[in-house]
């Protein structure tokens, strides 16, 4: 394990102070309400105007704006989600710092799969080839305190061919 209880509680509340907004839930739910909202306060413009100044276009042209504007923030959500549900790399940075971290002294990581599990929390599965290799525990050791990683399973083998002169 690459925290104690009391790191683990930690990364919770930092995750829903910090990552509130990678929370794709929270996110739908928030552009749920706000588009009823824009669509009301749109409606109500249009009515006002329609019954103010006689300008019965006004109705359609902002249930069209309306429209627009739920679609697009629709096709954000859908992209960010999508990302999650292909197992995109959650985040080019922390892939390269785990990278960084495990070829050390030689090592090589043949493969490399991270996915998200939810907001600000990341898994890893490392497969690491080694002409050397440790214990995984101790590649372990080598992501502790690397923000953001909530579960971590490596995988080492020893390299089959002689290492180079």
């Amino acid at each position: 394990m690459l925290y104690d209880a009391h790191d683990h509680a930690h990364d919770h509340a930092q995750g829903r102070e910090h990552h509130h907004h990678a929370d794709h839930n929270m996110r739908a739910a928030y552009i749920h309400v706000l588009a009823d909202a824009i669509t009301s306060v749109l409606a109500i413009v249009a009515l006002g105007a329609g019954r103010l100044y006689g300008w019965s276009f006004l109705d359609p042209v902002m249930g069209l704006v309306g429209t627009l504007v739920i679609a697009s923030w629709s096709i954000s959500l859908l992209r960010s989600s999508g990302a999650v549900l292909v197992d995109a790399v959650p985040d080019d940075r922390l892939a390269a710092t785990v990278r960084r971290r495990l070829e050390q002294n030689g090592d090589q990581l043949c493969d490399l799969h991270l996915w998200r599990l939810g907001p600000g929390h990341t898994a890893v599965i490392a497969s690491i080839v080694s002409y050397d290799p440790q214990a995984p525990d101790a590649y372990k050791e080598r992501l502790r305190g690397v923000s953001g990683l909530s579960h971590v399973t490596v995988e080492v083998h020893r390299c089959k061919h002689a290492q180079a002169a």
